[in-house]
């Protein structure tokens, strides 16, 4: 029995797993494009998602990679 209108589920949220551009200890400058609903900078690094704590949209700032998730990363500003 076909269900129609449904699309296999790959489990989680988000695109494919693969290689993220980003890895811990990165230091890297991005732009602040918007800001999130806790009120974090966000940045995208081709297509994948840095949280930037103190960053305003509209920011070119220098970041170090703290952590990486499965869909996402968090960053400080270096100076």
């Amino acid at each position: 029995m076909e269900s129609e209108g449904r699309r296999p589920r790959h489990g989680g949220r988000g695109g494919p797993r693969g290689p993220k551009p980003v890895k811990e200890g990165d230091v890297i400058e991005v732009d602040i494009v918007e800001k999130s609903r806790r009120g974090d900078g966000v940045a995208k690094v081709e297509g994948f998602i840095v949280f930037v704590p103190g960053a305003e949209p509209g920011q070119h700032v220098k970041v170090q990679i703290e952590k990486v998730g499965g869909t996402y990363a968090i960053a400080k500003i270096v100076q």
